[in-house]
């Protein structure tokens, strides 16, 4: 919902406050699919609406569901034609959802080994838009689940889609707090998630908010020379400064900042790589944890094989480290982690990390 075009058509229209509330209550928390169901709202007033604010900001065009059931992914059509996707995982234990959403049509960010970063940035998604993905799921799980008992209070949120949330921060914290509000989605601020590649001037803007939410930090190497060779953030943030603001971060908030692994054979998989990351991390173990991840085979990249990746995080342990092998989701349905992209802004999607092998080829 176009939360900027709904006030403006209550003002327009000489309505009393509580009418956004009424609209924003049908939509957010009774999770509404339509205007004819603000039955609150006089039925004049309720079909100028349908005229003046589309009841939705996304169109739904594309949805598949992953052979074992556990995740589903959706493509996305903005008003102004713009696409996104965004996945839902559901965890085995039956009590947890996952919604993956994006922050920015595309992303600026070019990590080597992630097929969002082939589209390039389009352009800043709004909090609406933001918001409103998890609003589509939610709404999904009490129609798939049969029930009207709110299970979006077992919903976390995690921003490790399509975009880095750092260089969209504003909306993505409005976003948030429509999220969290009680008037909104009510989802606990501890069930949100933001993860970016390293931004630095976000990490330290993140510390001084009061919504508690969680810090996720793609690392994928703690050697600079590694890094930045698949990550061309590491040149303006460099791994000292990426922890000075995780530092600041931790002392400021006294939260727990989770870093992202994703092992990438003959490149950050070996013992000097775990070790230099294990150097990096034990000034605090209590609240510094990894979550090693598998890659996905491209042109560009293969996948270290698991039994290298349990030995790196063996390693990792031995000295301390709290470590976790992160589940894959989604891989036959191109949902897992770097699998997002759209190759076009006509909703041509791309097949998984066809993305990546693409533009190296282009490049070459």
């Amino acid at each position: 919902m176009n939360l900027a075009a709904l006030k403006a058509f209550l003002e327009k229209n000489n309505q009393p406050a509580y009418r956004l509330k009424q609209a924003t209550g049908a939509f957010y928390v009774e999770l509404q699919d339509s205007w004819d169901s603000v039955t609150s709202w006089p039925a004049a007033l309720r079909e100028a609406a349908k005229i003046e604010v589309p009841w939705t900001v996304l169109t739904p065009l594309v949805t598949q569901e992953s052979k074992a059931g556990d995740t589903v992914k959706t493509l996305f059509a903005c008003a102004d034609g713009a696409k996104i996707e965004t996945v839902l995982m559901r965890h085995e234990d039956g009590d947890r959802n996952t919604v993956c959403i994006s922050s920015q049509v595309g992303c600026p960010m070019a990590c080597s080994f992630c097929a969002t970063g082939t589209m390039g940035l389009k352009r800043q998604m709004t909090a609406d838009e933001i918001a409103e993905q998890v609003v589509f799921y939610v709404r999904w799980l009490r129609k798939k689940e049969g029930n009207s008992d709110a299970p979006e209070r077992s919903v976390n949120v995690v921003f490790m889609g399509m975009g880095e949330p750092m260089n969209n921060y504003d909306e993505v914290m409005k976003a948030v707090r429509i999220m969290n509000d009680h008037d909104g989605l009510n989802i606990g601020a501890r069930h949100i998630s933001i993860s970016t590649c390293g931004v630095v001037p976000g990490i330290l803007k993140l510390a001084e908010e009061p919504e508690q939410v969680n810090l996720a930090v793609s690392l994928h190497s703690a050697i600079d020379a590694t890094r930045s060779k698949i990550m061309p953030v590491n040149k303006a943030y460099p791994v000292i400064t990426l922890m000075r603001a995780v530092r600041d971060y931790v002392e400021a908030t006294n939260r727990k900042v989770f870093f992202e692994y994703l092992m990438l054979k003959g490149i950050n998989d070996s013992a000097e790589e775990a070790e230099a990351l294990a150097d990096l991390l034990q000034e605090n173990p209590k609240l510094y944890h990894v979550n090693v991840i598998k890659y996905h085979d491209t042109d560009a990249f293969e996948s270290t094989v698991r039994d290298k990746r349990m030995e790196f995080i063996e390693r990792l342990r031995e000295r301390g480290i709290p470590v976790t092998h992160r589940r894959t989701f989604g891989e036959d349905i191109d949902a897992a982690c770097g699998q997002l992209a759209v190759n076009d802004q006509k909703g041509t999607v791309v097949q998984g990390h066809a993305a990546i092998a693409a533009n190296r080829s282009a490049k070459k």
